[in-house]
């Protein structure tokens, strides 16, 4: 499991990134594609599993961004059925039971000759 911490600033429009504890960053023009960038980067130096990120803004002009890649902190923080279904979507679609829908009954408090206000 790999955890990669990045502090994102913006200067002129453009949105660099420097990693907290090592060399690894990256530049792009808005923070989606930072941190599309900032993930793939992470992925290329450890490829081992599912990938969790946070984007966090400090102030309008900087953020930390956090990337953790690992299958076991994924699936713990996924339910427990959607981290046991295939890879497929269809295949986990199917694998689903479906949901029953419960009517609720609201009773009146005049039924039972209890009134808010008596």
């Amino acid at each position: 499991m790999g955890v990669f911490t990045f502090i994102c600033r913006s200067s002129g429009g453009e949105w660099t990134a420097k990693q907290l504890k090592g060399d690894l960053g990256a530049s792009a023009d808005s923070t989606y594609e930072l941190q599309r960038k900032l993930v793939q980067t992470a992925l290329a130096e450890d490829g081992s599993g599912g990938v969790q990120s946070s984007f966090s803004y400090v102030c309008p002009s900087s953020a930390v961004f956090q990337v953790i890649v690992g299958g076991a902190s994924v699936a713990a923080c996924v339910g427990g059925g959607a981290a046991a279904a295939p890879a497929g979507g269809a295949a986990a679609a199917e694998a689903a039971p479906a949901e029953e829908k419960k009517e609720v009954i609201e009773d009146s408090e005049e039924e039972y000759g209890l009134g808010l206000f008596d």
